[in-house]
């Protein structure tokens, strides 16, 4: 039978291990031909080392597909440019980019240091927009030189950007960012055939081991939290079935699969002049206004 990602060539970042090895696995395993990105970090984005991506490339080679290592660093300007030209060079074109990439250094505001702060809005919302920069290039200059493009940018969000989640603000609000980079980019790439998706995805790697609230000992709640719940919708979304589908954040865990519904306008009323008469008028749109979401989606007490 037939993938549903037949010939289709993937680039998947930060695929070395957790949700990345299974985007990259079960892409290959779906016919993908798959550039397995990963610098081989720690968890805070120190050290580099490309063996992880070579044994996910062994894996994927082992089962009959093909694939390959590349470690460069996707928030490196020139890094992500040659990350692009690596899937062509290799593969002869290039149809889906997953930007899965990232890094935690999780302190509250008040001790967080610049240096915290700058490495992981570096590594998540520099290294989701560089490679889609290049890659986006490339479909475009496909495009006016008459070829049909059918082109996928998968970005991987959070609940911790989207709900908000105390000890985060650096992850969070480039995971925030990532969301609304996704509805925009969605916007501006519709007339190259390229759609615009992300994922916020809900599961136990190295980055979430030991944070509050995931399973410890528990091995069935353990294995509702695994990464490998992650993959199929990443994996069709890169399909050719999902082409009408773009701009949207999807939800996804061992739990549940959820559409995020982005910010809308609530009640409204006239402007006021006079600042005096603001915390009436304001606390009554308030009475009236949904409640900010918590880390689970629903209305926070």
């Amino acid at each position: 039978m037939a993938g549903m990602c037949d010939g289709r060539v993937c680039i998947v970042t930060g695929a070395g291990r957790g949700i990345g090895r299974e985007h990259a696995l079960m892409l290959a395993s779906e016919g993908a031909k798959v550039v397995v990105n990963d610098l081989g970090g720690s968890v805070d984005g120190t050290g580099g080392d490309l063996l992880p991506a070579e044994q996910v490339v062994a894996e994927i080679r082992d089962l009959g597909g093909e694939a390959i290592a590349n470690g460069d660093n996707v928030a490196d300007w020139e890094g992500a440019q040659r990350l692009v030209n690596s899937a062509v060079e290799a593969f002869g074109t290039l149809d889906v980019v997953v930007n899965n990439a990232g890094i935690l250094r999780d302190r509250m505001l008040t001790n967080m240091t610049e240096a915290e702060w700058d490495a992981v809005i570096t590594v998540h919302l520099k290294g989701t927009f560089a490679p889609t920069r290049w890659a986006a290039a490339y479909w475009r200059d496909k495009v006016k030189a008459g070829e049909k493009v059918d082109g996928r940018i998968i970005n991987t969000s959070s609940v911790s950007g989207i709900y908000g989640n105390p000890g985060q603000t650096n992850y969070g609000a480039a995971k925030a960012g990532i969301a609304s980079f996704t509805i925009i980019a969605a916007r501006e790439l519709k007339r190259y055939g390229v759609t615009v998706n992300a994922i916020a995805p809900g599961a136990l790697t190295r980055m979430t081991e030991g944070l509050v609230g995931m399973p410890q000992d528990d091995d069935a709640q353990r294995e509702m939290m695994s990464p490998r719940w992650i993959a199929p919708v990443a994996t069709w979304l890169a399909s050719p079935l999902s082409a009408d589908v773009t701009g949207r954040v999807i939800e996804v865990s061992g739990q549940m699969l959820a559409i995020a519904e982005g910010w809308h306008r609530g009640p409204t009323t006239t402007p006021v002049d006079d600042p005096k008469n603001m915390d009436t008028v304001v606390r009554g749109l308030l009475a009236n206004a949904r409640k900010n979401a918590d880390m689970s989606g629903q209305d926070f007490d």
